[in-house]
């Protein structure tokens, strides 16, 4: 138990989700529980983690975790284990949700992503067809995030922009999805950022330089692809293929690396497998397996394509996100922090008080 690393998890506090400002001390070893000196709360070692207040030992629950994440059936676990398959389910659940946070943590940062390929999973969900949505960073294999929606419409689509904006910094950015036509506006919409100019009324929107936009649309005949037709939407063909070449190497305009990611969920999540019995129920559920089985790949599993002379390497290392490869403990224990306490909004003066805790939790981000 090291206090210097631990952060309060109170969302009341002023001092929370910050470390190593003396404020965290030890509460009981024999508990694992520590203690802010600033809101004076006790709170657990497992605080925001998947193995917050379970029963079963945490070898057990990551073991039956990274089996699931890897595609082994859910009745299996249940025979082998012994455990109840509402418990396994309440388990996937607890991944997903935690995934989810790190995902939005520590992937949802802005970074140089070079080219990004985007597409969409149908999914057969008991009472109907739901569709998700997926995006990847091409020369690093990193899962940027997903959005799953009943519909294939153009909310789906700007959802799953919205994200890859939120990762993306303002450098030159080559988007390759399919004929989709939603793609081209949710693009086009969500790549704007307001001009302050000073003048009353709502600012001008400014659409980002150098975001290029090119698709592949195939023709198919008796489920076959008869037909390949590569198009430029936005940009010049020398920029685009200067983008392409950066980020892929040799080869042509394709979708071919997010249809490959694609595979990989479809051989892990169980409710995706084509003509399976094993349906989803809800989206919900849909959306935790999907943040599970994403996280997991980012994180935990080394990409062939990225092995270097020094070791295995994962997605996320390639994107300069973490150093090492993770375990999928090492996933569902990682504690996401809370974001920054910012002083209450009132009116006339602070008191003495709240100055000081401005003064010594906002120092830094004031």
């Amino acid at each position: 138990m090291d206090p210097t690393t631990t952060f309060c998890p109170n969302v009341a506090c002023s001092a929370r989700g910050q470390t190593g400002q003396g404020n965290i001390g030890i509460h009981s070893c024999k508990d694992k529980r520590f203690i802010c000196t600033e809101c004076h709360k006790t709170f657990s070692a497992t605080k925001g983690t998947a193995f917050y207040r379970l029963r079963t030992s945490a070898e057990t629950v990551s073991l039956v975790v990274t089996l699931l994440a890897h595609g082994c059936p859910l009745q299996a676990i249940v025979v082998a284990f012994g455990s109840d398959e509402r418990t396994v389910a309440g388990w996937v659940a607890r991944g997903g949700a935690q995934g989810q946070a790190v995902q939005e943590h520590l992937v949802e940062q802005p970074r140089d992503l070079g080219q990004v390929q985007a597409d969409e999973i149908r999914v057969k969900k008991q009472g109907g067809i739901v569709w998700m949505a997926l995006a990847m960073m091409v020369c690093t294999r990193l899962w940027l995030g997903g959005e799953v929606s009943e519909q294939r419409d153009r909310p789906l689509i700007r959802r799953l922009i919205e994200r890859v904006r939120r990762c993306a910094a303002y450098r030159p950015l080559l988007f390759c999805t399919d004929g989709l036509v939603s793609y081209i506006r949710a693009i086009r919409e969500t790549f704007r950022d307001p001009v302050h100019t000073g003048t009353g009324g709502r600012p001008r929107l400014c659409p980002w330089r150098n975001v290029l936009i090119a698709q592949v649309v195939k023709r198919y005949e008796r489920r076959r692809v008869v037909e390949t037709e590569r198009r430029i939407v936005d940009g010049t063909p020398a920029r685009v293929e200067t983008l392409r070449r950066r980020s892929q190497g040799e080869g042509v305009i394709t979708t071919a690396y997010i249809e490959r990611l694609n595979a990989t969920f479809r051989e892990r999540l169980a409710s995706l497998t084509r003509r399976g019995r094993a349906l989803a129920r809800r989206t919900l559920t849909l959306q935790q397996g999907m943040y599970l089985i994403g996280t997991v790949y980012n994180f935990c599993t080394p990409h062939a394509s990225l092995a270097q002379a020094g070791g295995k390497t994962t997605p996320a290392m390639a994107a300069g996100i973490t150093d090492h490869c993770w375990s999928v403990r090492e996933l569902l224990s990682y504690h996401v922090p809370p974001l920054p306490w910012t002083p209450p909004k009132q009116r006339g003066r602070p008191s003495h008080a709240l100055k000081r805790l401005i003064e010594r939790w906002c120092g830094d981000h004031g």
